[in-house]
């Protein structure tokens, strides 16, 4: 269960999750007070390289591995957001870019990009929970390298992929992590992939990518970062 500011349950579980039965994967998630509201750092300034990395662009040989710890803390989806349309703001500035697409455009593309039924993802020493409404699942997860995918626009990115090292866990098998960023550094947000297929299926996946933010962020920092970022 993820608790936020280490006081109260970021999300009342009315039953018993499917993986809370495994002291393994059962646990509270103490990284939580790392995103306590005011305490959101971007970290070290980008070095060249890193900032260039973030627009997609870098050399195949200034990619690194990355612990799964760099993605540790309690994160939320975006896609309420989008839904409801606090991300307006984002997609009304992009629409207004030379070649841009039109509003309604955007809010197609990333209604189809965020979509997900996991509301919240907590990570901590290896251990991904997913929570879905009042659902828990966890596993702990393996690196198992990463991938470097070449788009079409002549762009490139990154896959840092993981894999669910319980066979009766419920969590996705497979994962992968994709944050414009190539090499160890905390996240500020990223893309994820889920599926139970293989790396190779996922990697496939182009049209749908989570995303989340930290969890302690409020709506309009969301925003702020999105515009700016």
């Amino acid at each position: 269960m993820l608790y936020r500011n280490n006081l109260s349950p970021l999300i009342a579980n009315s039953g018993e999750s499917n993986d809370q039965k495994d002291p393994q994967t059962s646990r509270v998630l103490a990284s939580a007070h790392a995103f306590a509201h005011g305490n959101h750092s971007h970290g070290p300034a980008l070095t060249e390289v890193e900032r260039q990395a973030s627009e997609g662009i870098f050399a195949d040989k200034d990619v690194q591995d990355r612990a799964l710890s760099d993605w540790e803390g309690v994160w939320q989806s975006v896609n309420p957001y989008l839904l409801n349309g606090d991300l307006d703001p984002v997609l009304e500035q992009k629409a207004k870019k030379p070649g841009g697409k039109s509003v309604e455009e955007y809010r197609a593309y990333y209604k189809k990009g965020y979509a997900t039924d996991v509301e919240q993802i907590g990570i901590e020493d290896d251990v991904i929970e997913f929570h879905v409404g009042q659902t828990v699942n966890s596993c702990k997860y393996r690196y198992s390298g990463y991938k470097i995918l070449h788009y079409a626009s002549g762009k490139k990115g990154v896959r840092y992929l993981f894999e669910c090292q319980q066979g009766d866990a419920k969590a996705p098998k497979f994962v992968q992590f994709s944050d414009h960023i190539i090499g160890p550094r905390k996240s500020q947000h990223f893309h994820i992939f889920m599926g139970n297929e293989s790396q190779e299926a996922l990697l496939k996946e182009m049209d749908n990518w989570p995303t989340y933010y930290p969890y302690a962020l409020h709506k309009e920092q969301i925003v702020d970062e999105m515009l700016h970022h």
